[in-house]
């Protein structure tokens, strides 16, 4: 999320009374997607809906029913699940405010947790960031989500195949689930940055142009924004591990740790990048510096050589009458060499000197 967009979602929220639902995200006007999966250990099953006025009928006790709407820019729809399930308006608002660092709130009910999806464009170092809401309860999981398409179609796969523990498990094993799925990806951006940065140092070794600086600042601020979407993810695993609502069980506290422990593997990585792009940086400045400065050394030696030279001609180039040299027939060609001897002498002398 750029910081200009963050203070534009902000400014479009200023004045209005706390809870009012206001969507402050890019995407276009439409109809949210709601894909809704519902399984215990016995079973599973996986339904699109158009209306979301029908959800709620397919929600009972003996089933985890997990809801994923795509889409928020259809105000109205998404305020419509938040009536039928019982959401505070401060939570539906802070749904559709799509500038949200990741944070953790504990209600009595359902805990909400903000995280943001990640992916790089193909070929280049920019990163879309999608925040993505979770409202977990006991029986119920339902996830926001700005665009559709998202990292959670392996999770997904598990849940259709009934492969692992996830349809033995509860609806906080899979928030713990999907939230894994995130910080997965983070660790795809950090190969796909790292194998970049080994290419930059390659390039930097041949040439250091300007487009070598422009690659290596937009991986200095690849790894801001990946910095800003990481750091606040910490503090919300942390506080789902030390979380003492009901919601979370003792049994997924394992997972929730283990989690933990892959976000600051990222973290670690990413400040890691963050020290590679600034000493590239000091490299392309160094290759610079250096290129310069053979320029310059150039420069001087040529300038060097042409202060004798200058000086043997200005000698003759006085208009004296009596200058005996230049009545001699050889006084031309004579000085000429001389000059040639001078250079010579002078380049030789350089050379020894290591200067050149």
């Amino acid at each position: 999320m750029k910081l200009y967009r963050m203070i534009t979602s902000h400014k479009e929220k200023a004045h209005l009374p706390p809870g009012t639902l206001v969507y402050t995200g890019d995407a276009p006007p439409e109809k949210p997607r709601l894909t809704l999966l519902k399984y215990n250990r016995d079973s599973f099953e996986e339904i699109s809906l158009e209306h979301l006025e029908n959800v709620r009928q397919h929600v009972d006790g003996n089933s985890i029913v997990w809801i994923d709407i795509a889409g928020l820019s259809d105000v109205k729809s998404v305020e419509s699940i938040g009536l039928d399930f019982g959401i505070h308006p401060l939570v539906m608002e802070d749904i559709l405010h799509t500038s949200q660092r990741p944070k953790l709130e504990d209600y009595d009910e359902y805990i909400f947790v903000v995280a943001r999806i990640l992916e790089m464009e193909h070929g280049t170092l920019t990163i879309n960031s999608e925040q993505v809401s979770f409202v977990i309860s006991k029986n119920i999981l339902i996830t926001f989500q700005e665009y559709p398409g998202d990292v959670f179609e392996p999770v997904r796969n598990r849940i259709r195949n009934g492969k692992g523990q996830i349809r033995k498990m509860g609806t906080d094993y899979l928030a713990y689930a999907l939230l894994d799925g995130i910080v997965d990806n983070y660790f795809v951006i950090m190969e796909s940055v790292g194998e970049e940065t080994e290419v930059l140092e390659n390039d930097l070794v041949t040439r250091a142009d300007e487009s070598i600086r422009q690659r290596i600042y937009s991986m200095k601020r690849l790894m801001i924004n990946l910095r800003r979407s990481v750091w606040p993810l910490r503090e919300v695993i942390s506080a789902m591990e030390r979380s003492e609502s009901g919601i979370i069980t003792r049994k997924t506290h394992m997972y929730i740790r283990d989690l933990y422990d892959h976000t600051i593997q990222v973290i670690d990585t990413v400040e890691s990048l963050r020290d590679i792009a600034s000493g590239l940086l000091d490299t392309w400045l160094s290759a610079i510096s250096n290129r310069m400065n053979e320029v310059m050394k150039v420069l001087t030696i040529i300038a060097t050589i042409f202060i004798p030279l200058t000086f043997i001609a200005g000698v003759y180039g006085m208009n004296f009458e009596f200058m005996p040299e230049l009545h001699y027939r050889w006084a031309y060609p004579a000085v000429l060499l001389v000059m040639v001897g001078v250079s010579v002498g002078m380049l030789i002398y350089f050379l020894k000197k290591k200067w050149i």
